[in-house]
C-alpha cells in the first residue's frame, strides 16, 4: 500500500507541476487563464489521489443523505414552511427537517435583501395579491419611517406605483394588471422597448374568476402570456450573455416569477356576488388550466410558483378577514422564497 501512495505521489507531481511549469511559460501575460488551469489540474490530481487515502474516501462516502452539493435541487423545497401555532399569522419559520435544514433557507434582512437586489429593477405585476407582495418587500428593504408615505401611496385604487430605493439604486414597479391579458401587454411592451426587468414576478386570476368565471378562456390567455414570455428566451446578446447587466443579481435573463392566488375561503367571501361565482369547483378549474398552460417551470415552462395557496392555506381561516386576502406573515414568507431562489439562481450565499 504504501508503495502505491508514493507512485501515486510522483506521478501527482508530475502531472501537476510540468504542465504548470510549461503554462507559466506560455501564460505568463494571462494570470487568470494559468490560475484556472492550475486549478483544474490541482482538482484532477485530488480525484485520482482520492483512493490512496483510506480517511478521505471514508469521509466522502459518510457524507448524510440530506447533503446537497447542488442547491438547485432545493428549489422545490423552498414552500415547506410552517408557522407558529400559537400566533398564526404573526410568524413562520422552514422545516426543520433533514432535507429543508441542510438547503440553509434564510430570512434576509434589510441589509442582505438590499445588496442582493442591489441596483436591481424589480417589476411586481397583478392584482391586490401582486400589491401585497410589494408591501412585503418594501417593509422588508425599506425603513419604518419611509414606509407611512409608502403604504398610502401604494393602496391608491386600481393605480400603478414605482419607487426607487435612494441607497442601493433599486427600482421596484407595481403594475396594475388583473388580468392574464393585462400580462401579456406588459411582456409585449417590455419587449417591444427592449428593457427588461431584472426580476418579474406576475399573478392574476381572481378578477377573471368573478369577471369573466370562464377558465376555458383563462387557459387560452395563460398560452399567449407562455408564448410571449417564449418570444423572450433565450435572451439575446443585448442582454450581455457573459454576466449579468445590472445589479448583483447574476442573470443572463429576468428572473420570472408567477404569483398564484390564495386560498379562497367562500363563506368568508365579503359580497354575494364572490360567494356566487368563486365557488371551489370553479377555483380547481382555473388552476387546472394554470398547469395545462404549461407557463410554470414545473410543467416546462419559465415562470417559479410563488405558491400563496399553500402559503395562505397553512396559516388558515384564522389569518383572512375576507377569505381572500390574508395576513402579512403569508406574503412575507412568499417574499423569502423568491429572495432564497434568486440566492439559489445567481449562485450566491449570504
Amino acid at each position: 500500500m504504501f508503495g502505491a501512495v508514493q507512485l501515486g505521489l510522483l506521478a501527482a507531481c508530475i502531472v501537476l507541476f510540468v504542465p504548470m511549469g510549461m503554462a507559466g511559460w506560455h501564460l505568463s501575460r494571462n494570470k487568470v487563464l494559468f490560475f484556472s488551469g492550475a486549478l483544474f489540474i490541482t482538482l484532477a490530481v485530488g480525484v485520482h489521489l482520492t483512493p490512496y487515502f483510506p480517511s478521505l474516501s471514508s469521509y466522502l462516502s459518510s457524507l448524510p443523505a440530506t447533503f446537497v452539493p447542488d442547491r438547485t435541487s432545493c428549489i422545490p423545497l423552498l414552500h415547506q414552511i410552517e408557522y407558529n401555532a400559537s400566533n398564526l399569522g404573526g410568524s413562520w419559520s422552514w422545516d426543520d427537517s433533514g432535507p429543508v435544514s441542510a438547503c440553509g433557507f434564510e430570512k434576509l434582512g434589510r441589509t442582505d435583501a438590499s445588496d442582493l437586489l442591489n441596483g436591481s429593477w424589480v417589476v411586481v405585476a397583478g392584482d391586490s395579491q401582486a400589491r401585497l407582495q410589494v408591501l412585503s418587500l418594501l417593509n422588508l428593504i425599506l425603513g419604518p419611517d419611509e414606509m407611512g408615505s409608502v403604504r398610502v401611496d401604494l393602496f391608491k385604487r386600481h393605480s400603478d406605483y414605482q419607487i426607487v430605493v435612494d441607497e442601493t439604486g433599486t427600482k421596484l414597479d407595481f403594475v396594475w394588471a388583473p388580468y392574464v391579458t393585462n400580462l401579456t401587454d406588459l411582456v409585449m411592451k417590455f419587449k417591444a422597448d427592449k428593457n427588461y426587468p431584472d426580476v418579474l414576478v406576475m399573478g392574476a386570476g381572481l378578477w377573471d374568476m368573478l369577471h369573466i368565471t370562464n377558465a376555458s378562456d383563462f387557459g387560452v390567455s395563460l398560452r399567449l402570456l407562455r408564448d410571449s414570455l417564449d418570444s423572450w428566451l433565450p435572451i439575446s446578446t443585448e442582454f450581455g450573455t457573459d454576466g449579468p447587466v445590472t445589479g448583483s443579481v447574476s442573470i443572463r435573463s429576468p428572473h420570472l416569477f408567477w404569483l398564484g392566488m390564495p386560498m379562497l375561503i367562500n363563506t368568508m367571501l365579503n359580497t354575494e356576488e364572490k360567494r356566487e361565482k368563486m365557488s371551489d369547483d370553479l377555483r380547481g378549474d382555473y388552476d387546472k388550466e394554470l398547469y395545462r398552460s404549461r407557463v410554470l417551470r414545473q410543467s416546462g415552462g419559465p415562470l417559479l410558483l410563488l405558491d400563496i395557496e399553500s402559503l395562505s392555506g397553512k396559516c388558515g381561516a384564522g389569518c383572512t378577514m375576507d377569505g381572500m386576502h390574508y395576513d402579512a406573515a403569508v406574503y412575507e414568507a412568499s417574499v423569502h422564497i423568491m429572495l432564497n431562489a434568486l440566492l439559489i439562481e445567481s449562485h450566491q450565499k449570504l
